[in-house]
C-alpha cells in the first residue's frame, strides 16, 4: 500500500477527499472552524494551507493516516507520520501486547489484520478453523478475505454463506470509500470474481439453519461447519485510539465470540491448544 503524490497540488486533493465525503464546503468549514471563502481559495491554489490547517481539513475529512503524508506532501510540508515495519523495535511493545491479547482470548479465535487482510497475527482458535484447508491457501503471507471466500477455503463450511459473504464485500466496500488502495480494490475484484463452492447455490436459501440450530442471535452469525458439527461465532473488530503511525492505523483486531451455548461448551470441552 503505497502512497503515491500527483502534481495536482493539496487543493484538488482535499477537493476530492471532500466531494468523496459528500460535504459541501460550507459544510466542510463549519466543522474545520474556517470559512467557506477559505476552502475554496484551498482548493482552487489560491491559498496555500498552514500544515495545522491541513491535518485539521484532514481530520475532519476522516482522511487515513497513510494519505494524510500524501496530502502534507502535496503541501510542501514533511510528512507527520512514520511508516514503521511491524518487527521494528519501537514497536515491541504493540507486538506483545496483541501477543497477550490474542493467546489469552483462546479458546476463541482472535486474529490481526493489516488494510489488506493480510493477517499479521493470530492464535490457535484461528488455526483450529482452518484445519484441513489446502496448503496453496495457508503459505504466508495469509489473507483472511482470500481463505475466507475461496471456494476452496472456509467457504464451504459455511452455514449461511450468502449472508456472511455479502457482509464481507460490504465491509470491503465501506473500507474502500475511506482508502485509496488499489491493492484493496484489487482484492475486492479478486473475491467478488470466486464462484460459489461446489454443491452451494448463493439464491436457495441453503444457509439457512435448521429446526434443531434456530437460537436468538443477537448479531449475524458466522455458522461454520468443524468436526462434525456447526459452531456460531460473532465478530468484533478493534482498531487503535489516535495512531500516530501508518503501520498501526491501518492494524485491525478481529475476535470471534461464541454466539450460542453449544459453541461456548464444545470449545471449553477441548484439551488445551498446543503450538
Amino acid at each position: 500500500m503505497t502512497t503515491v503524490v500527483n502534481d495536482t497540488g493539496v487543493g484538488p486533493l482535499l477537493r476530492g477527499w471532500r466531494e468523496q465525503r459528500r460535504l459541501s464546503q460550507l459544510e466542510l468549514a463549519l466543522r474545520a472552524d474556517s470559512s467557506a471563502r477559505h476552502i475554496s481559495f484551498v482548493e482552487t491554489g489560491r491559498s496555500r494551507p498552514s500544515e495545522e490547517m491541513v491535518l485539521r481539513l484532514a481530520e475532519h475529512l476522516e482522511v487515513p493516516v497513510r494519505e494524510r503524508n500524501a496530502l502534507l506532501l502535496a503541501a510542501g510540508y514533511a510528512p507527520r507520520y512514520a511508516e514503521s515495519p511491524l518487527d521494528a523495535p519501537r514497536l515491541e511493545t504493540l507486538r506483545a501486547g496483541i501477543e497477550q491479547l490474542l493467546r489469552g482470548y483462546e479458546p476463541y479465535p482472535a486474529l490481526v489484520v493489516d488494510g489488506s487482510y493480510t493477517v499479521v497475527a493470530a492464535n490457535r482458535g484461528i488455526g483450529l478453523l482452518l484445519d484441513g484447508l489446502p496448503e496453496h491457501l495457508l503459505t504466508p503471507p495469509l489473507n483472511a478475505m482470500r481463505i475466507t471466500l475461496h471456494p476452496e477455503g472456509l467457504a464451504p463450511r459455511i452455514r449461511n454463506l450468502p449472508e456472511w459473504r455479502g457482509h464481507l464485500l460490504h465491509q470491503m466496500e465501506r473500507q474502500i470509500g475511506l482508502a485509496r488502495s488499489e491493492s484493496l480494490r484489487a482484492l475486492y475484484a479478486e473475491v467478488t470474481a470466486y464462484p460459489p463452492p461446489p454443491g452451494a447455490d448463493a439464491d436457495d436459501g441453503a444457509g439457512a439453519p435448521g429446526p434443531e440450530e434456530v437460537y436468538p442471535y443477537f448479531a449475524l452469525p458466522l455458522r461454520i461447519e468443524h468436526d462434525g458439527r456447526v459452531l456460531s461465532f460473532v465478530s468484533s473488530i478493534s482498531t487503535f485510539n489516535t495512531p500516530l503511525d501508518v503501520t498501526v492505523a491501518e492494524l485491525a483486531i478481529e475476535t470471534f465470540l461464541p454466539a450460542d451455548p453449544a459453541t461456548v461448551a464444545y470449545l471449553q470441552s477441548l484439551p488445551p491448544l498446543s503450538d
